[in-house]
């Protein structure tokens, strides 16, 4: 070989080897183990993609915050039992929430996106759960009970989230109004807060599976909002007990968003209808599909399925299958079941 081209092949082979050497390496994941309020805390702040942080049982009372977000391929994961305890010392049964809504959360995920809650309690706080531009977040196996407001809140375009396996009792100890058990999405008359520049709360593609929902639930167990679209509310059982029927809070689900799928429910103890759907913004609360659910009616002016707005969804109408049961009030739905579905 020349010199010239053994030089060009030692000039190659070099920047080859400073190439693979300037590489950056994947940072391991870090997995907090923490037992107090402080360590909580101090491991939310600091979580980064992959990283895992454990509770051990017993209480945490503070106010939790977690702002840094996971990625598609590394979530970050908080996870304990149900004896790690986490409350937030500013719940006072009697007054009221601030106006901005950001205090007294038991949890508040702030723009952290793909994360995963496992397993651990949320209690004694205004707000239980809230996820406010927190996308792709997974709640499994949590237990959030005695709560001022609402128990679970998927808010600010919180879309492709999930709560399964899980249990919501006990809400809306200081304002019945707002004590749902589960809440997709915001009312219009939040869109400028909580809406994407002014329009929808977008908490679209949410799943609702498998949880128990109730009883104590003063609100709707689930409350689907309007401008939010295309979830799915499954293999859930929801106990309307203790319902309040304050700001019309009188189903266990309450659909005012559109294309829905509420399938294989079990529900009852409503204190109206067992199910709603509305149309309370304009070109929403259509396009919903009920299939397989179990539901009680109470009240014998209750309807297991009440569509109050059909007539507003010519182009795309609700649709209760005929493969749906109910028992009392005045039947299953007030609409048509349709057959084979």
């Amino acid at each position: 070989m020349s010199r010239h081209w053994r030089s060009v092949v030692l000039a190659v082979t070099g920047a080859l080897a400073l190439a693979v050497t300037a590489m950056p390496t994947a940072q391991a994941a870090t997995t907090y183990h923490v037992s107090t309020s402080a360590q909580l805390q101090s491991a939310l702040a600091a979580a980064s993609p992959g990283d895992t942080i454990t509770l051990a049982d017993g209480s945490y009372a503070d106010q939790f915050v977690a702002t840094r977000a996971g990625t598609a391929s590394s979530p970050i994961t908080l996870t304990g039992g149900a004896g790690a305890v986490l409350s937030d010392p500013l719940f006072n049964p009697g007054n009221t929430d601030c106006p901005s809504g950001q205090v007294g959360y038991g949890l508040w995920l702030q723009g952290a996106s793909y994360w995963n809650l496992k397993g651990f309690t949320v209690t004694k706080a205004k707000k239980g759960i809230v996820l406010d531009g927190a996308q792709h977040v997974t709640l499994d196996g949590v237990t959030v009970h005695d709560i001022g407001y609402e128990g679970v809140h998927f808010r600010k375009s919180s879309a492709y989230g999930v709560i399964k396996n899980s249990t919501v009792y006990n809400t809306g100890l200081e304002q019945p109004s707002y004590g749902e058990g589960v809440y997709l999405g915001s009312a219009n008359s939040n869109w400028a807060c909580y809406g994407n520049g002014g329009g929808p709360d977008a908490g679209n593609y949410i799943q609702v599976l498998n949880n128990k929902i109730g009883p104590g639930v003063a609100a709707e167990g689930i409350d689907i909002k309007e401008g939010t679209h295309d979830g799915l509310i499954s293999g859930n059982t929801l106990d309307g007990t203790g319902e309040k029927n304050k700001n019309s809070g009188d189903s266990t689900i309450d659909v005012k968003g559109n294309q829905y799928t509420v399938s294989g429910n079990t529900a009852g103890n409503a204190y109206l209808d067992t199910f709603q759907v509305h149309n309370v913004y304009s070109g929403n609360g259509c396009g919903n599909v009920f299939t397989g659910n179990k539901l009680t009616v109470t009240k014998s002016t209750g309807w297991a399925i009440n569509v109050t707005s059909q007539s507003s969804c010519k182009s795309l109408p609700n649709v209760v299958g005929a493969s749906n049961a109910s028992t009392g009030g005045k039947g299953l739905s007030n609409i048509p079941a349709t057959a084979g579905r």
